[in-house]
């Protein structure tokens, strides 16, 4: 009944929690791999699972080439540092016992940050679209920032329990991939014709910030939800300077 479908690239470190948390809804599981070159592989195959190797197309184009390996009626799609807590395994176990009416299903994704769990602000509850029944959907958005598009007229459900995202191990992994995310975020929105000036630059961050910490209340989360905010902010400004840079030198060419 289900099908799971995760990208990779050297995850060694996170991919056996995420498959550990899925075997026992799997009806398979699907790996496409983006040519790792550590023992991401071996852990796949000793759970079984349908390892392919494909050169990174780009992540909403990777994710998309690796649903069209699914053969099954649903589709859950993960990241390798993600997994599913027991709640939200039963959820799906459940949806796919009684075969329900929707079409695909959004669920809650709480993050790790340096090993605090993030309950508030931006992060949380950060809904995702990730189960979904065969051909009602597909991944879109702006890399890397992608998202489920469904097809018009499909009917969601919200199901309990989290997707638990261990994604920044220290402070040093969450600076450098946020400074990675943005240069490919502004090349993205280059592409997409998206315009960039100083008002942006300078009032986009601010919105982000009192956004994510006052609205959000990521006060909530004491310090960790102060830094979390402060660096939105932040890296908002850096994501329309690089954008900036690029539409100047567009102009020059």
């Amino acid at each position: 009944m289900l099908s799971v479908a995760i990208i990779t690239f050297n995850e060694e470190k996170n991919i056996a929690r995420c498959l550990e948390s899925v075997k026992n809804i799997a009806t398979e599981i699907i790996v496409l791999d983006s040519l790792s070159t550590d023992n991401t592989k071996q852990i796949c195959e000793s759970f079984g699972t349908k390892f392919i190797a494909q050169p990174f197309l780009g992540y909403i184009e990777q994710k998309n080439k690796a649903i069209e390996y699914c053969t099954q009626p649903y589709i859950l799609s993960l990241d390798a540092d993600e997994c599913l807590d027991e709640v939200l395994q039963k959820s799906i176990q459940q949806v796919l016992e009684n075969n329900s009416t929707a079409d695909a299903f959004i669920m809650n994704r709480c993050t790790s940050f340096c090993g605090h769990w993030i309950k508030h602000g931006a992060w949380y509850p950060d809904k995702k679209i990730r189960l979904l029944k065969q051909g009602m959907g597909f991944w879109g958005g702006t890399n890397p920032h992608d998202k489920i598009i469904l097809n018009k007229n499909a009917q969601l459900q919200h199901l309990k329990g989290d997707i638990l995202h261990y994604s920044f191990y220290s402070l040093d992994e969450y600076i450098t991939q946020s400074n990675k995310f943005t240069t490919i975020q502004s090349q993205a929105m280059l592409l997409q014709n998206k315009k960039s000036n100083w008002f942006k630059i300078i009032v986009n961050p601010m919105v982000a910030f009192v956004n994510g910490y006052i609205f959000k209340r990521g006060f909530l989360d004491g310090w960790d939800g102060y830094f979390i905010a402060k660096t939105i902010a932040y890296f908002t400004m850096v994501k329309y300077i690089k954008l900036l840079c690029l539409q100047q030198k567009k102009t020059t060419n």
